[in-house]
């Protein structure tokens, strides 16, 4: 699929603001640079799996997902966690960058978010522990080899499984903890020639970077585990070997888990697991290696804990790590309207608002949000004449959107 000319929104980018002397004060709607990159807005949508690929290829689906939500106005859309091996999966569903079949199809997604003025980001991933098992909206369970699972093939960094009814992984050897740190690279370097802008390494909710950082999940007595800096040595392998392929001009995310909830309280304490305490330490360490955002999660590492359920709960952590370790951050959890992501990003609390499942119940969040702070913001200009005045009531020429 090509967006001819016609159809693009690159003249006027859907979700800034018509007027930007009267939204200079709102920062939501401010531009946000990253080294060559230009986000319109500091809105993004973050990486949400839809669990259907096949083969890890981009398809029709996608496209018409991603491209829907670009056409609203995001400043950035992260595409969905995608592995860089095929036992690196989540379900046999997942999107892919471990081969080079899968590079054309994601260009021509990255080709039709740009259409609309979006920038387009991956997220690269390996889910670890908690690989092969089915498609959420099918259940949870494990998939058999039958069904395109691979139960025996999964791994982590220790024997320990996810959940009871989940599928007990391999501890991976110190070879293959190398052999899986080059397929982080080479992922890097299939999404550069597709063209994605900005490049997010998955570090969060228990997949495999997530395990290694825990004492929770961790388990080893070699050079990987036991110690912070013995925990952190994976990571950042991962991450030193994807800054050296990814280019210097492109901005390099990464997604960690701030908490785990074994202590119940956000910012508790949990020396022997994971805390934000440790996440800023890794913070400052991720600096030094060349990343240049942390995306600020929690959880997803422990089955059965209890998770805060208020708006903006994580908001927290991004604002800790933002001023502690002295990096960008971008906030995401429970961010619901645009003045819950405008109050994330005031105080120098974050420099950019991820919105996940809203934008899936709302794909115009951009606007509604625009509405919430008095911002009168662009829309595509396909739906502009419908929204601001019909034409046959309009007899003056008007300005393109």
């Amino acid at each position: 699929m090509v967006v001819p000319v016609a159809a693009e929104n690159t003249k006027t980018f859907p979700g800034t603001p018509k007027d930007h002397e009267k939204a200079k004060n709102v920062k939501l709607f401010q531009p946000f640079q990253q080294k060559s990159v230009t986000f319109h807005n500091r809105i993004g949508v973050p990486p949400m799996c839809m669990y259907s690929a096949v083969d890890g290829i981009v398809n029709d689906f996608h496209l018409m997902h991603y491209g829907s939500l670009a056409m609203k106005g995001p400043g950035l859309i992260i595409i969905e966690a995608s592995a860089v091996v095929p036992e690196g999966r989540i379900t046999p569903r997942d999107l892919g960058v471990w081969s080079d079949e899968q590079i054309e199809p994601l260009n021509k997604l990255v080709k039709a978010i740009k259409s609309q003025g979006t920038v387009p980001g991956i997220q690269i991933a390996h889910a670890g522990r908690k690989a092969s098992t089915a498609p959420p909206f099918h259940g949870d369970y494990v998939e058999s080899e039958q069904d395109g699972g691979w139960p025996n093939g999964v791994v982590g960094p220790s024997d320990n499984a996810y959940a009871d009814h989940y599928a007990t992984p391999h501890a991976l050897t110190v070879d293959e903890i190398k052999s899986v740190v080059q397929s982080f690279a080479d992922a890097a370097v299939r999404a550069d020639k597709a063209g994605v802008e900005v490049l997010e390494i998955h570090g969060a909710h228990g997949y495999l970077i997530s395990s290694f950082l825990s004492g929770n999940s961790n388990k080893r007595t070699d050079e990987y585990g036991g110690s912070f800096e013995n925990r952190i040595r994976f990571p950042l392998e991962v991450v030193h070997a994807v800054r050296a392929v990814w280019p210097a001009e492109k901005p390099l995310w990464v997604r960690i888990s701030c908490a785990e909830y074994v202590n119940p309280e956000p910012l508790g304490r949990d020396p022997e697991g994971w805390d934000i305490y440790q996440s800023i330490e890794l913070a400052k360490r991720f600096k030094e290696a060349g990343v240049d955002l942390i995306d600020a999660s929690s959880g997803g590492n422990i089955n059965g804990v209890k998770y805060p359920s208020t708006p903006m709960y994580q908001a927290q952590f991004a604002e800790m790590i933002k001023k502690e370790a002295k990096i960008e951050t971008a906030a995401v959890g429970l961010i619901l309207s645009g003045f819950d992501a405008e109050k994330v990003l005031t105080n120098d609390g974050a420099d950019f608002a991820l919105v996940g499942r809203e934008f899936l119940r709302n794909s115009a969040f951009v606007q509604h949000a625009a509405q919430d702070l008095e911002i009168d913001a662009h829309w595509p200009k396909q739906y502009s004449w419908a929204v601001n005045k019909a034409r046959r009531q309009n007899k003056e020429k008007i300005q393109s959107e």
